[in-house]
């Protein structure tokens, strides 16, 4: 069994033009190639799994315990490492390669992980969407976020109470993205629509859990429940 997640990097965002003249806007993902680091089985570690490396990063910058991980499997060191779990036993080894293409085709559809742009400090306003105050002559409250709380019963401030604070910077998972294109050669995937981050950004790519259903298909059921 062969893994159903790859790492990668967002490149930016782009559109694709179909034979009909369609414009698909897609955004281009930079995936693998990722290097197998280890094969986790029942019998030595109680569960099926593999490790993989992906992304370049100098020797200098490598821990000595991360160099002797990798001087078993006899890879280059990677900036990455990420463990995949399995339901079953892989027929992969430590030291293969896996592409994008040997994991994803055409039309898949994706989870897509990512942190999405960090903002810095905001107020209520940007962050939470908190409305402004009255705008009119001597007023002063036009962008604060009003009370807090109750002074007496309470006389504190609750855990959780949404104020200004740092923005972004959040794990965010896109699920259900379409496979428009892959690029076997330049280990590039072409996904239609958004993905969180900055060009740049490293993101986890995997097979969608919880796929959902054509338009052909949703179609046909929509005219049996009629």
């Amino acid at each position: 069994m062969s893994v159903h997640m790859l790492l990668g990097t967002k490149r930016e965002m782009s559109q694709l033009f179909k034979e009909d003249g369609e414009v698909v806007p897609v955004t281009i993902l930079e995936v693998g190639p990722c290097t197998v680091a280890q094969v986790k089985t029942e019998e030595t570690d109680g569960y099926f799994g593999v490790q993989i490396g992906y992304g370049d990063i100098k020797l200098t910058r490598v821990k000595k315990p991360v160099k002797g991980h990798w001087k078993k499997v006899g890879a280059e060191p990677r900036r990455r490492i990420r463990e995949v779990r399995l339901e079953s036993a892989s027929e992969l080894k430590s030291g293969d390669v896996v592409k994008v293409a040997d994991v994803f085709k055409d039309g898949d559809f994706i989870d897509v992980i990512g942190h999405t742009k960090g903002r810095g400090f905001q107020g209520g306003i940007k962050r939470h969407g908190f409305n402004s105050g009255p705008r009119g002559h001597g007023t002063k409250n036009a962008r604060e976020s009003g009370s807090t709380g109750a002074n007496t019963t309470m006389a504190r401030v609750l855990k959780g109470t949404r104020m200004a604070g740092h923005m972004g910077t959040n794990r965010i998972t896109v699920r259900n993205l379409v496979v428009a294109r892959v690029d076997a050669e330049r280990n590039l995937l072409y996904v239609r629509g958004a993905v969180p981050g900055h060009n740049g950004g490293e993101i986890v790519v995997r097979k969608a859990k919880a796929k959902r259903a054509k338009k052909e298909d949703r179609a046909l059921r929509k005219g049996k429940q009629q």
